[in-house]
């Protein structure tokens, strides 16, 4: 069932399965997380329940800081990143030029102002570090954070909203943004960074996968074979990688 915040917030991580570890692996990769070694200093910009603070910080580099807007995700998180705090992250609590590696996993949807976030994010970012972002895709033929109708919030994946008109699909799921490639990397412009990498992914489909199973694995290996080509513009997320430059 959803939680009183889905309609606002999303649902964080709430378990480990497959489909978040890929995703570790990702932010790992891209983050450069091994060769920048254990004293690098990274963020988790909204850390729901703690999920990916806590994987960073037990296999990467204890130096994780992490905010969420709810009180009630922080108390959670704190039980395996205590530096954990909250803030919005329109206005970080954190100094320039502070982290080697901030991580923005879902999260800039729900933010009031995702440019104001944006800047954030490069104004806390050592010079050399990177941002990790996923954020979802609006061309992927399901919204998955549920959407209104008659004034009741109806929870889950609903089919081809993100294929409206924006005055359609804005009364549908005012609650959450869908970027295009162009939308997400405009967040950015005329800041001192540049684009590492830039592409489309695909879910883990765990739930899938418990359903169905070999068949959905199949799915599942199927669809995430196909990032990086063409067919990635209808992938669930964004994975964009910024460096600042300065």
């Amino acid at each position: 069932m959803p939680s009183d915040l889905a309609a606002l917030r999303g649902e964080p991580s709430y378990v480990w399965r497959a489909g978040q570890e890929r995703r570790l692996q990702m932010i790992a990769q891209w983050g450069e997380l091994a060769a920048k070694g254990e004293q690098a200093r990274v963020l988790i910009d909204g850390c729901g329940v703690g999920m990916y603070a806590s994987q960073i910080g037990r296999r990467y580099t204890p130096h994780v800081e992490a905010f969420d807007i709810e009180y009630d995700r922080v108390v959670d998180t704190r039980a395996d990143t205590p530096t954990a705090v909250v803030a919005v992250a329109e206005a970080v609590p954190y100094p320039n030029d502070t982290f080697d590696l901030i991580l923005s996993h879902e999260v800039l949807e729900h933010v009031n102002d995702d440019r104001a976030a944006a800047l954030e994010m490069v104004r806390v970012l050592r010079p050399g570090g990177r941002i990790v972002i996923f954020a979802p895709n609006r061309w992927y033929p399901f919204e998955t954070h549920g959407h209104y109708w008659q004034g009741e919030y109806h929870f889950g994946n609903t089919p081809l909203i993100n294929y409206l008109p924006d005055a359609l699909r804005n009364r549908l799921a005012p609650h959450v943004r869908a970027y295009t490639a162009r939308s997400i990397r405009r967040l950015f412009a005329g800041t001192p960074t540049r684009v590492v990498t830039h592409q489309r992914i695909y879910g883990g489909y765990d739930n899938i996968i418990a359903r169905l199973g070999g068949a959905g694995k199949v799915l599942r290996a199927v669809l995430q074979n196909i990032e990086g080509t063409p067919l990635d513009t209808f992938g669930l997320s964004h994975l964009l990688v910024i460096e600042k430059v300065r």
